[in-house]
């Protein structure tokens, strides 16, 4: 009970990033996005072209869409994601208007290719923000975690297939020219939002399978300061029972590692994989300082 009340507990920290990151969303959407006529997907693109066609402020109508789809969805989220979906959808709301109304440009001298670029770094940076604080800022993905609950659709399916729709409707007022630049955009955001939330860093997970496993983690250990795991295996052809290192590493200490295991087992079978985050006392990605002299 402790563990579920601590998991929806409401963080002046989590409200503070989500204002900082749905105000740097909204400086990319009205500065770059609305200055050179890019479109956008989800929700937001919808107020583009409401925009376009009705003449109604993107403020407003982020508001007036979101809200019915809250009510819909506000089942299927739990507390404190409803109470972080209403704030980020509100604060972003108030971010646009804002924005709208601080006389200033981002003077890129009508260069469309950096249009594209940037509206994807400064988007998918407050988006990230947003994301790696628990917040949301409605739209998609309120819809999209309906039909993950009542169809069993995938999220991220549901997500491609709303900005699909709406990226098509949007060539009702912007021309291919203008489209592919913002297909640009969108590639650039999703790189970025990864990047935002998967950290600053890319580790390295080494499974290593050997008859000399010991001297192979004890080298590990002393030589390069890091943590090993051994696992319980069994060879499915084989079936011996045995046992497995694992470790992470830096990409540039992979060859290091390459090198222990050759000294005692050039057959050693090894399998190298991306890790995004290393968290945990005893099990960290902190690098090593080596020292100029031993």
């Amino acid at each position: 009970m402790v563990a579920s009340d601590e998991k929806e507990k409401i963080s002046f920290l989590d409200l503070l990033m989500i204002t900082i990151g749905c105000g740097l969303y909204a400086l990319g959407f009205v500065k770059v996005n609305m200055a050179n006529s890019l479109a956008e997907g989800g929700v937001t693109g919808i107020t583009l072209i409401v925009r376009y066609w009705l003449h109604i402020d993107p403020a407003y109508t982020t508001l007036a869409l979101n809200i019915p789809l809250i009510l819909i969805g506000w089942r299927y989220l739990g507390k404190r994601a409803l109470i972080y979906t209403i704030y980020g959808t509100g604060i972003l709301s108030a971010w646009i208007w804002v924005w709208q109304r601080l006389d200033f440009q981002l003077n890129i001298h009508h260069d469309m290719f950096i249009a594209g670029i940037l509206a994807g770094l400064i988007g998918g940076l407050g988006s990230g923000i947003v994301y790696r604080f628990n917040g949301t800022t409605g739209g998609s993905d309120v819809v999209a975690r309906i039909f993950e609950k009542e169809r069993g659709v995938a999220m991220g399916k549901s997500l491609l297939a709303v900005d699909t729709l709406v990226l098509v409707a949007s060539l009702s007022y912007i021309d291919t020219r203008k489209m592919m630049y913002t297909l640009l955009a969108s590639y650039v955001f999703s790189r970025v939002v990864n990047f935002t939330l998967e950290g600053a860093y890319a580790a390295r997970g080494m499974i290593i399978i050997s008859q000399f496993n010991e001297a192979i983690a004890q080298d590990i250990m002393k030589e390069m300061d890091r943590g090993v795991t051994y696992l319980d295996i069994e060879g499915g052809y084989s079936r011996e029972a045995g046992r497995a290192i694992y470790c992470v590493v830096s990409p540039g200490e992979i060859i290091t590692v390459k090198r222990i295991i050759a000294r005692y087992d050039k057959r050693a079978f090894i399998s190298i994989m991306d890790v995004a985050e290393v968290t945990g006392e005893g099990f960290t990605y902190r690098v090593t300082k080596k020292k100029l002299f031993r």
